[in-house]
């Protein structure tokens, strides 16, 4: 559901509870994921800018990269036990679709920031469904781990206060438009320590969009 959505959006946000998820995780250590991180500084100032101007609402995150989450794999483990468990072989099966599926870096279009109910976050266009092919490349591998349909974003933070439809709308409204695009240039799988909610991203694989061999020839 989303804030924008009015007939569906959600009538208020829900406050994040900063702690361990021992339920969740089983004592596993690492949750994997493939992200587009975002490195362009004038991106990163405006995302600074929001959780600024939003800072009284969100959780702080300071060590967690703003990125677009692309896949979720699940957690990194040497064999797969439970549902949600992602092995070695199935990361290198979806490296080597994403190497030969990569194209063109591309540029995706970011729209004024909105809302689920937990989460404030800039939303990111796919007119040229290069998200869809990367994810239905990745799909073929494994099944993504997700409890919601997808839809890309920047998440600027999760609430940390309780406040009502129509003042988030008020609060979000009064934020300027990104004037920027997303620029794409690598995927990057990515793990943080499962028991840290805002834990870092670490970077365990990249790789890097390029044109096609075949580009430029005659």
């Amino acid at each position: 559901m989303l804030l924008s959505d009015p007939l569906a959006g959600p009538a208020e946000t829900q406050v994040a509870d900063v702690r361990d998820y021992p339920e969740w995780h089983k004592g596993r250590a690492r949750y994997g994921a493939w992200v587009a991180l975002i490195e362009q500084p004038a991106l990163l100032a405006y995302i600074d800018i929001c959780r600024h101007r939003l800072r009284d609402l969100l959780h702080p995150c300071p060590q967690r990269q703003p990125h677009l989450t692309v896949f979720v794999c699940g957690f990194q483990q040497p064999a797969r036990v439970e549902h949600d468990d992602f092995p070695p072989d199935a990361l290198a099966r979806q490296i080597a679709c994403l190497e030969h599926d990569m194209a063109a870096p591309c540029e995706l279009p970011l729209a004024p920031p909105d809302s689920f109910a937990s989460a404030a976050f800039i939303p990111v266009g796919d007119p040229q469904r290069r998200l869809a092919r990367w994810r239905q490349s990745l799909g073929q591998v494994s099944a993504e781990i997700r409890q919601s349909p997808y839809v890309p974003h920047i998440t600027l933070g999760l609430y940390r206060q309780r406040v009502s439809a129509a003042v988030l709308r008020q609060r979000l409204g009064a934020l300027e438009a990104p004037t920027m695009a997303l620029d794409m240039t690598r995927l990057v799988y990515v793990t943080y320590a499962a028991s840290e909610l805002f834990g870092a991203l670490q970077v365990q694989h990249s790789v890097p969009m390029r044109m096609p061999a075949s580009a430029g020839t005659s």
